[in-house]
């Protein structure tokens, strides 16, 4: 084997540590003379899905579930009289497909219950049952917890104006969409 195709398997095959830490900082991989704004929506997004990318895979490991699922849950969680399906699919901004698909696995676990729409009979109206609220109520605990802990490196202070200011700029962009 050359140097060259050794030095080029070396590269291919650097230790997941170092290509973590590369992707952490690919939102400053645009250079320094680009567009600031560019720069934050990239930072957003990375920090986004770092912390996504664990909450799925602690929901995976602690409960072997997926955040899809849980999301769902969530929803229903705050509606003990249950949702359309339709309006499931509209908070969740997922296809009528995608609810259907959850709820008939959900359904099929006993967490939750589909009932027809007396209103509407082309329509179903999803609870979740005594089994998936107490299911939902141990996943929504540790959640909490992750979410806390995977923030803990922020003061109070630091969330509270991250907080306000990420509302100034969800403002800005509501006003921005309605016009």
């Amino acid at each position: 084997m050359s140097d060259a195709v050794r030095a080029s398997t070396k590269k291919k095959a650097a230790p997941r540590e170092a290509r973590a830490e590369n992707v952490v900082d690919l939102e400053m991989s645009t250079g320094a003379d680009s567009h600031t704004s560019l720069r934050l929506w990239l930072r957003l997004l990375t920090t986004t899905n770092l912390v996504q990318t664990e909450l799925r895979r602690r929901l995976r490991t602690e409960f072997d579930t997926t955040l899809p699922r849980f999301d769902f849950m969530a929803q229903l969680e705050r509606h003990p009289e249950g949702l359309k399906m339709s309006e499931i699919s509209r908070r969740l901004m997922v296809t009528g497909g995608n609810v259907t698909g959850l709820t008939d696995q959900l359904e099929k676990e006993g967490l939750v219950a589909r009932d027809a729409d007396p209103n509407d009979r082309r329509a179903f109206t999803v609870r979740l049952t005594p089994a998936g609220r107490t299911l939902f109520d141990k996943m929504a605990q540790a959640h909490e917890r992750w979410v806390v802990e995977l923030f803990g490196g922020l003061s109070i202070d630091d969330k509270s104006k991250m907080q306000q200011r990420l509302g100034k700029l969800k403002q800005h962009l509501l006003d921005c969409i309605k016009s």
